[in-house]
């Protein structure tokens, strides 16, 4: 029996946090332990509970997300937190992943697509929205490229080179899948051997390589 990902939800709107739970419940093999909206609940609920996931808005007055996170983490609170909010200001995503969050998420996301960042939250990797992804390159884009990654690319194939640059462009692997007339396992497949063979451990990585080697601009787009 596959053991289930225990997550917590923090979030000051009672409809969107009881709907979201519910949508959870019914999906992989998470359970929902805890739901809040209240600060002091939420920091019990972690306490109690030591959920393998938490996802929490970025704004829940009187004390807002980043703040609560900011405070977790100066507490030596570890657990992988997910920022789940409406705001695609970058300044946001910045100061999020500054104050320690292992993931950025836009409340549009998809249901299918909300449970794999959980899922990859937990094994460690840093996730954001697709329409992030391009926001998060410009943050973490620091020079040029080494010879030495010149080298990791000239091992991908030309399949792997174009769905690099897809990966780049925020897409999801279903997304991707559609414009190149390829099942979702193949294209899952392809991006294990990207990330293996550009020696990365996130698709956040291989957007930032990506545009570090000019497979795609890295001008961001605000139309």
């Amino acid at each position: 029996m596959t053991e289930h990902l225990r997550i917590v939800l923090v979030d000051d709107h009672t409809l969107f946090r009881m709907g979201l739970a519910e949508l959870l419940e019914h999906r992989g093999n998470i359970k929902v332990v805890g739901i809040t909206g209240n600060a002091a609940e939420a920091r019990t609920l972690l306490a109690e509970q030591q959920p393998d996931v938490v996802i929490m808005d970025l704004n829940m007055p009187p004390i807002d997300g980043i703040s609560l996170l900011t405070q977790l983490r100066s507490e030596g609170v570890n657990i992988p937190i997910l920022m789940l909010t409406v705001s695609d200001a970058q300044e946001d995503l910045a100061n999020a992943l500054r104050a320690g969050a292992r993931g950025y998420l836009l409340k549009d996301i998809e249901p299918d697509d909300l449970v794999d960042a959980i899922q990859r939250a937990a094994r460690g990797e840093t996730v954001v929205s697709p329409t992030m992804t391009m926001k998060l390159v410009s943050l973490l884009q620091d020079g040029s490229p080494s010879n030495t990654q010149e080298d990791l690319l000239a091992h991908l194939t030309q399949r792997e080179r174009e769905i690099l640059m897809h990966l780049a462009h925020g897409e999801s692997n279903k997304t991707i899948a559609r414009a190149l007339d390829i099942s979702h396992d193949t294209v899952k497949l392809h991006v294990r051997h990207i990330l293996a063979k550009l020696n990365l451990s996130s698709r956040v990585e291989a957007a930032v390589f990506a545009v570090e080697h000019q497979l795609v601009p890295s001008r961001i787009s605000h139309g």
